[in-house]
């Protein structure tokens, strides 16, 4: 077994010590994690933080419309960006542990910052800048849907 599929077992296994992993997706059989991605680091933050992708590349209209993202690490980071580029929009989903989310605009800078705790929902236009950021030693588990709205 390599050392990055040993990590990425590792990493599955620890989150399915705080959530269920498995999926069911229409007409096809039930499964669980298809992809780690580990981001080091993710958009400018500190730390590490891995998705884990739960649909297949071209099995729905983008691989990130459900994936979860996982900050192991008090201070672990996703660090400020867009999707407007992308046009898309994206809602996170607390699942487990606590984390501070802020957002801003380009011109304005921060605008609001949030403790955001499991059940918490936000909500980001492709225009808004948006961070996440682990603020306790428990595992911090969003679940992250994006949507994808061609021009």
């Amino acid at each position: 077994m390599s050392e990055t599929t040993a990590e990425n077992a590792r990493i599955i296994e620890l989150v399915s010590q705080y959530i269920d992993l498995s999926v069911t997706p229409f007409n096809k059989p039930e499964r669980t994690v298809v992809q780690v991605d580990k981001r080091n680091p993710m958009y400018g933050g500190n730390g590490i933080v891995y998705l884990l992708q739960m649909f297949a590349q071209g099995e729905l209209t983008n691989n990130r419309i459900g994936a979860y993202m996982v900050f192991f690490n008090k201070g672990d980071e996703a660090g400020f960006h867009t999707h407007g580029t992308r046009n898309e929009e994206e809602l996170y989903i607390v699942m487990h542990g606590e984390g501070e989310y802020s957002e801003m605009t380009k011109k304005d800078g921060i605008i609001r910052k949030k403790t955001l705790k499991k059940g918490s929902i936000t909500a980001m236009s492709g225009e808004g800048f948006h961070s996440l950021i682990n603020t306790t030693d428990e595992v911090l588990i969003v679940f992250v849907i994006t949507t994808n709205n061609p021009k």
